[in-house]
């Protein structure tokens, strides 16, 4: 890759000089990072305190992100709730009631993984209708 026609002009002073001064930016960025991220945790300790979910992703130091972590698998969690619900349900209805059983997920749509798992899973899920899903008995 070629280098940019500037640094080609500047000489090794000017050079250090560049270098310098961004050392000393990344550390001024660094040093607000620190400190955003701080009021971060604190107003994250605040939100769990309060019975929230964080955003924390579980990680507990912070960083946001993370997977999500559940007790059973979604399709676990897609038949109990379609077991105990004892009819056919709809596919929002089947997201609904999973997230409302205590499955945590980071999926910005969920509604749409569920229906794909009920596709997926023909084995254990069957349709009784556009859009309705039960479990196989």
């Amino acid at each position: 890759m070629a280098r940019p026609r500037m640094l080609d002009s500047m000489t090794i002073a000017q050079l250090e000089g560049l270098i310098s001064s961004r050392r000393t930016r990344i550390s001024q960025l660094e040093r607000e990072r620190r400190k955003v991220q701080s009021r971060l945790d604190s107003i994250d300790r605040q939100i769990e305190q309060l019975g929230g979910s964080s955003g924390r992703g579980g990680r507990g130091g912070g960083g946001g992100g993370g997977r999500a972590r559940n007790e059973m698998s979604l399709v676990a969690a897609m038949e109990k709730v379609l077991n105990g619900s004892g009819k056919p349900m709809r596919v929002g209805d089947i997201s609904d009631a999973v997230l409302r059983s205590g499955y945590r997920t980071n999926s910005a749509n969920f509604r749409g993984i569920v229906n794909q798992t009920l596709i997926k899973e023909r084995k254990r899920f069957q349709s009784a209708g556009r859009g309705i899903y039960q479990s196989k008995k």
